[in-house]
């Protein structure tokens, strides 16, 4: 049985989720760390420290409990994508991604400030893109589901339709390597289960 306190310093609903597959005992408390990118750096660099900086700013007020941070950047040709702002920069976003390979990085900050523990770890996938035309992706932004997604969209809840095939773990690109979540819990004696959400139909892994 968990005793300890685990705090999700994220306000994704696909973070969320994979934490409540894992069988976790959790309170969401979202952090107000301000992001930015930086097409100077690696995007896996990048999103370590945007994870570190989220767990880092709840941690502070709770420093007793185990804080989970997470970002993740998507990136083309050393190009680095955050959430889109409007219609018009998702569009943008997803003209530009479309007939291409984009990378997927989520980084994963596990810190307790009492213990002086802090892990931070990042994993990457791979999403091949399919050529499509201006019609698709006007479809896909009346959906809305481009909003608050990284790169402005979300292969597990419509964007899949855009997807040829992937590399890599399904959860990392959803936003979170639980994975290694497990393992890190595992070292605070907190056991898991191993989260999984099946992709969408017809969403091809290799």
């Amino acid at each position: 049985m968990q005793h300890r306190q685990i705090i999700l310093a994220s306000g994704s609903p696909r973070r969320k989720d994979l934490m409540k597959l894992m069988g976790l005992e959790y309170e969401v408390i979202p952090s107000d760390f301000e992001e930015h990118l930086d097409d100077s750096r690696s995007p896996e660099e990048v999103a370590k420290e945007l994870g570190l900086g989220k767990a880092l700013t709840v941690a502070q007020k709770y420093p007793e409990a185990i804080v989970v941070g997470s970002d993740t950047v998507v990136s083309l040709e050393g190009k680095q994508y955050g959430k889109a702002v409007d219609e018009a920069e998702a569009r943008q976003m997803l003209t530009e991604l479309a007939g291409k390979c984009n990378l997927v990085s989520s980084s994963l900050a596990v810190i307790c400030l009492a213990e002086g523990m802090r892990i931070v770890d990042v994993d990457s996938a791979k999403v091949f893109f399919k050529p499509f035309n201006g019609e698709a992706v006007e479809k896909y932004l009346k959906s809305g589901d481009w909003k608050d997604k990284a790169a402005a969209y979300g292969v597990q809840s419509g964007a899949d339709v855009f997807v040829d095939h992937a590399e890599g773990e399904y959860n990392v690109i959803l936003g979170l390597p639980t994975k290694r979540l497990a393992e890190v819990l595992k070292s605070f004696g907190i056991a898991s289960k191993v989260a999984v959400i099946a992709p969408p139909v017809g969403l091809r892994f290799e």
